[in-house]
């Protein structure tokens, strides 16, 4: 694998336990105690993936999120003690891509950081037109919103809106589905992979993300749609 994984936790034992976990995968990780070191790193030498605690002794997760987005879109999963759907909802919004409550077992860790790589790489990669020989659209033109699966590019009205690889993901597939209403549970499914629980709030906040990014008004959205008890959908 040789992907390289930033952990950032200010409790020692889990730091360690990760790097042992994540080491024993094949994964090269990079331990730190605080965001000002993190982010440093992240600006010197990037990352592959980063696991980030959001209580630390400098800043807190969601600042290091926030600082990171600014520059780097590789993807983030969130770790922390904290239940409230605020606090995952907030991780999110700032552009986290999957969210882990503490105490949590290594081995869904382990798999949670795979399972978005593997996301990450599909998104990312560089095709020769297989997909296109295949009869699999590649790319999308929505009113002047483009988006196309291999390069990974969003363009609004020729300007490029930079998106994490499961904000491409949502937007790909409303894009594909478009002039039909998608569930949030389908859509849950389709990008994290995963069965859909009831009150999962990570669909909603990953739309209010696209819509900011894409400059929508939250009441007159004019690509992303709500459709009240029913989903999203793109005319």
């Amino acid at each position: 694998m040789n992907e390289r994984i930033l952990v950032v936790d200010d409790e020692e034992d889990i730091a360690g336990l990760l790097e042992i976990y994540l080491t024993n995968d094949g994964f090269k990780v990079s331990k730190f105690c605080d965001g000002a070191s993190a982010l440093a790193w992240v600006e010197s030498h990037g990352a592959d993936l980063a696991l980030l605690d959001v209580m630390l002794p400098d800043m807190d997760g969601f600042q290091l999120v926030r600082a990171i987005r600014r520059e780097h879109f590789f993807p983030i999963i969130m770790l922390t003690a904290r239940l409230s759907d605020q606090d995952k909802i907030m991780g999110l919004t700032l552009g986290a891509d999957d969210y882990i409550t503490k105490p949590f077992n290594p081995l869904e860790v382990a798999a949670r950081v795979k399972t978005q790589l593997r996301r990450y790489t599909r998104y990312n990669r560089q095709s020769g037109g297989e997909d296109v020989q295949g009869g699999e659209a590649v790319e999308h033109d929505v009113r002047g919103l483009v988006i196309n699966r291999l390069t990974h590019r969003c363009a609004l009205y020729g300007q490029e809106v930079a998106l994490t690889p499961i904000e491409f993901s949502v937007l790909w597939e409303l894009c594909q589905r478009r002039g039909q209403v998608v569930s949030s549970e389908k859509l849950f499914e389709m990008v994290w992979g995963e069965k859909f629980l009831d009150n999962n709030n990570t669909v909603m906040a990953h739309i209010a993300r696209l819509r900011e990014k894409l400059g929508e008004p939250p009441r007159k959205p004019k690509f992303i749609k709500t459709v009240w008890g029913v989903g999203y959908t793109i005319e």
